[in-house]
């Protein structure tokens, strides 16, 4: 389906903290360069015709302002929507609230820089059994669909995808993403022992592996 090792390295992961109106939160954040014009990449992210062919269906106003739902998934309020350069959003799953920031960047011929953060609230009690992996490998998966819907224009199969992820290959996708993940975990200060524990539990929860293993 792709090339686990070119996506894996495709893509830089980090791992933060920011001051906001709230107070701090946590960043999880996924970059990357696509060989598309920030407008085509901002339809792929922000139309709803275009967002199934790689992600979920979505309904709702795509709008400052405006609440928007993914099918069976999160939801929220578009607050900040800047075309086609970004916008800022509260995703709303499973009784939380956190925040997801688009921020696309023109590099010039025809080639833009992705940006994807997911804003988690400082008092997450997630974050310690799983650590920023919980999130991150998540969007690495939909990074993977939008990769290959830009780079053939087609919609990407979800029974097809779903499937690979469920591979030996996508498993190996899955894993790697992961410790690249606690690689940015450590980096940003984290001990390196309970990073190493929440990424387990993390590869546990997507694979089904046994986390000691």
């Amino acid at each position: 389906m792709i090339d686990v090792t070119q996506q894996i390295d495709s893509v830089r992961r980090e791992v933060g903290r920011r001051a906001v109106d709230a107070g701090q939160v946590r960043v999880v954040s996924l970059s990357r360069s696509y060989d598309v014009p920030a407008e085509d990449l901002w339809a792929a992210c922000t139309d709803p015709r275009r967002i199934p062919q790689w992600f979920l269906p979505v309904s709702g106003e795509l709008r400052t302002g405006g609440r928007y739902q993914l099918e069976n998934h999160a939801g929220g309020t578009v607050e900040r929507c800047d075309p086609p350069h970004g916008f800022l959003a509260t995703w709303e799953y499973g009784g939380d609230v956190s925040r997801i920031e688009l921020r696309l960047t023109s590099e010039g011929e025809g080639r833009t820089r992705f940006e994807l953060a997911h804003l988690d609230p400082d008092d997450d009690k997630k974050w310690t059994e799983f650590g920023p992996g919980a999130v991150g490998v998540g969007w690495d998966m939909a990074l993977v669909g939008l990769t290959l819907h830009l780079s053939s224009g087609a919609p990407v199969d979800p029974a097809q995808a779903m499937a690979w992820f469920g591979s030996p290959e996508g498993l190996a996708f899955v894993t790697a993403a992961g410790e690249d993940w606690y690689a940015a975990h450590v980096t940003s200060g984290e001990d390196p022992t309970a990073a190493r524990a929440a990424a387990d539990r993390t590869r546990a929860a997507y694979t089904g592996e046994d986390p000691s293993a």
